[in-house]
């Protein structure tokens, strides 16, 4: 069966408000997607005092056939979401500390992201016309995969005692037995 895709643009909204601590002035929060957006470059879409909503950056949302479980999984929870990754933006010339580098519907690649520790990752409710979307690939999609649960041999490992100590050393008796001369208790 061949591999087939889906894509469509997204625009991440990033909202841009003071920080809590001396130690850092701003705090940064993916709010908001919004499917079927145009370009942009930290467009100003909101502001309230301090309180800034940019429309970031415009980045394309890719389904595969192959993760449909993994989209599946994500329409499950409650509310549906979609995982958004910035990217420290370390160019000399960059207007915001940020760089929006992925959006992802699928939890376990969102996951894989925020285990890395590569940048920020924020989980973002999905909008109701791409949920309608996303669920409307997995169910032209998704192939249910039998479980198939895996047999052991019947080799004994038990038997050898290898391993005992370090093989590159050459061991002339017991490894874990006493030092010579040594009668136990306190020195």
């Amino acid at each position: 069966m061949a591999l087939a895709r889906a894509s469509i643009p997204v625009g991440i909204v990033v909202r841009r408000s003071p920080g809590v601590t001396k130690w850092a002035k701003w705090a940064w929060k993916v709010v908001a997607v919004v499917p079927g957006a145009g370009p942009a470059n930290w467009r100003e879409l909101r502001r309230e005092g301090d309180v800034v909503d940019y429309h970031a950056a415009t980045l394309t949302l890719d389904l595969w056939s192959s993760d449909t479980e993994a989209y599946h999984v994500a329409l499950a929870s409650d509310p549906p979401g979609v995982c958004v990754v910035l990217r420290e933006d370390d160019a000399p010339d960059a207007r915001m500390p940020w760089r929006p580098a992925i959006v992802t519907a699928s939890p376990y690649e969102g996951q894989d992201y925020l285990d890395s520790g590569d940048g920020l990752v924020e989980r973002v409710t999905m909008p109701d016309g791409m949920a309608a979307w996303v669920a409307d690939f997995v169910r032209r999609h998704h192939v249910e995969e039998p479980f198939v649960k895996r047999k052991r041999d019947k080799k004994r490992v038990d038997l050898v005692e290898d391993g005992k100590g370090d093989a590159r050393v050459r061991q002339l008796s017991d490894v874990f037995r006493a030092p010579h001369g040594y009668r136990g208790g306190t020195a």
